[in-house]
C-alpha cells in the first residue's frame, strides 16, 4: 500500500506540477484534520512520511498513566508495553493506527483537504506562470471556442486563459488544436484564482513581435519609441537607431521585406508603416504621416501640442487616409494635435483660423489626444507606431 501511495504521489508531482513536498505536507494536514475529527484527538495525532523509505504511518500519542480519563490521551502501563515493553508511567507513546480504520467521515475529509491543497498549488503555479510572463508574447494552444459568445480558450502552459471576443482581431477565425501567439496584458488575482487578461489587439504584441524577429531590437541597437494600432488594419512603428551606421527602418523591414512580412502573416495581413523617431517634432509628425508627402509642419506658437501640416493637394486623401484613419493613428504616434491641410489652402485657413485652434476646446482636444496614447499602454514601450514603408 506505502509503494503505492508514494507512486501516486510521484504522478501527480509530474503530470500536475506540483512539488512531491506541498503534496506531502498537504496530506498531512488532511490525515491530521480526519484523526481529530474521528478520534475525537486533540494535539497528539503523528504523521509520519518518508518518501525515501517509502513509510507512511500514522499514530496517537498517548501518557501512561496508573488511572485513565481521558482514553484519547492516556493509556495503561500494560497497554502500552504492547507498543513499547519499556513503557513506564509518565512515559509516552505511539499507538499506531491503520489506514482501514479511518472511518467514512474521515476518508472524507481528508480527500476534501487534499484536493484543495492541489487546487492552491494549481492556482498558486499558474499566478507565478502567468506574473513572469506579464507584458510578454507567449504561444497558446487552442482548447475550445464558446460559439455563443466567441470567447476562445486557451491553454498556456500549465495554465489556462480566456481570449475574449473583444480581445481578438476582428475578422480572425481559429479552430482546436490551433498555435497561437498572444501577449499577457495584466494579471490579477480573483476569487476563482489568477485571471489573466490576454490580447491580439493590444499594441505590445506588435512590439513583442517584432522584438523576435528583428535581432537589432533584441540586442537593444534599434529601439522601438512609440506604438499605434487599430487591429486587423493598420498600425504605425517608429523606431530610433543608438547606431548611427545602422538604418532602424531598414532593419526592421528586413531584406526584401522578409522580417515585417512575417509578422504582417501573423497578423493576418494588419498593414503597417514603420517610421524613422526623431526628438525633432516636426520632422517626427512629418515621417508619422507616412506614406505621405509632407510640405510643411507649423507648431503651435503658445506651446501646446497642436501642429498644422501642409500636403501637396494631391496627397491630402493619402495623408488623412480612410475615414481619418492615417490621420488618427499619426496623431496617436506623436502625441500631437495634427490639423492636416492641402498646399493650395482651399479650405481658407488664414491666421485668425489658425489662432482658433489653439482656443481652449482645440488644446483639451489636444489633451485628449495624449490621454487616450497614455490610456494605449501599459508601459513606456507600447506607445504609437510608425513607418517610411507600408507594408
Amino acid at each position: 500500500m506505502n509503494s503505492e501511495f508514494f507512486e501516486a504521489v510521484r504522478l501527480l508531482e509530474k503530470e500536475k506540477g506540483i512539488p512531491a513536498d506541498y503534496l506531502l505536507e498537504k496530506i498531512t494536514t488532511a490525515v491530521i484534520i480526519a484523526v481529530k475529527r474521528d478520534y475525537n484527538a486533540k494535539d497528539n495525532v503523528i504523521v509520519n512520511i518518508d518518501p525515501e523509505k517509502q513509510d507512511f504511518s500514522v499514530a496517537l500519542r498517548k501518557t501512561v498513566v496508573e488511572e485513565v480519563t481521558d482514553p484519547v490521551t492516556e493509556i495503561l502501563p500494560q497497554e502500552a508495553k504492547k507498543y513499547n515493553r519499556r513503557a513506564m508511567i509518565g512515559d509516552q507513546v505511539d499507538v499506531k493506527l491503520e489506514t482501514k480504520q479511518f472511518g467514512r467521515i474521515a476518508a472524507q475529509t481528508a480527500k476534501h483537504v487534499i484536493r484543495q491543497g492541489i487546487r492552491e498549488a494549481e492556482r498558486g503555479q499558474m499566478m507565478m506562470e502567468f506574473q513572469s510572463r506579464q507584458q510578454e508574447l507567449v504561444t497558446a494552444i487552442v482548447n475550445r471556442i464558446d460559439p455563443k459568445n466567441g470567447a476562445v480558450s486557451l491553454e498556456i502552459g500549465h495554465a489556462e486563459a480566456v481570449l475574449m471576443k473583444s480581445e481578438q482581431v476582428p475578422g480572425e477565425t481559429f479552430k482546436e488544436g490551433d498555435h497561437i501567439k498572444v501577449y499577457i496584458v495584466e494579471v490579477k488575482e480573483g476569487d476563482k484564482g489568477p485571471r489573466a487578461m490576454i490580447s491580439r489587439t493590444h499594441p505590445g504584441l506588435v512590439k513583442r513581435l517584432f522584438e523576435m524577429e528583428v535581432p537589432e531590437i533584441y540586442d537593444g541597437t534599434v529601439e522601438i519609441k512609440a506604438v499605434s494600432r487599430e487591429a486587423g488594419s493598420r498600425t504605425k512603428l517608429a523606431v530610433y537607431s543608438r547606431d548611427k551606421n545602422v538604418d532602424p527602418v531598414g532593419a526592421c523591414i528586413g531584406s526584401k521585406g522578409t522580417r515585417v512580412g512575417k509578422i504582417v502573416d501573423e497578423l493576418g495581413g494588419e498593414k503597417i508603416d514603420i517610421v524613422k523617431y526623431s526628438e525633432d517634432p516636426v520632422q517626427f509628425i512629418a515621417e508619422s504621416l507616412s506614406p505621405a508627402d509632407v510640405l510643411k509642419v507649423e507648431l503651435a506658437p503658445n506651446g501646446q501640442h497642436i501642429c498644422r501640416v501642409t500636403v501637396p493637394d494631391s496627397q491630402l486623401s493619402l495623408a488623412i487616409g480612410n475615414k481619418g484613419q492615417n490621420a488618427r493613428l499619426a496623431a496617436k504616434l506623436t502625441g500631437w494635435k495634427i490639423d492636416i491641410r492641402p498646399e493650395s489652402g482651399f479650405y481658407g485657413e488664414d491666421d485668425d483660423e489658425w489662432a482658433n485652434a489653439l482656443t481652449d476646446n482645440k488644446q483639451n482636444d489636444a489633451q485628449d489626444i495624449l490621454d487616450d496614447n497614455k490610456s494605449d499602454e501599459t508601459d513606456k514601450t507600447t506607445a504609437p507606431y510608425s513607418d517610411t514603408e507600408l507594408i
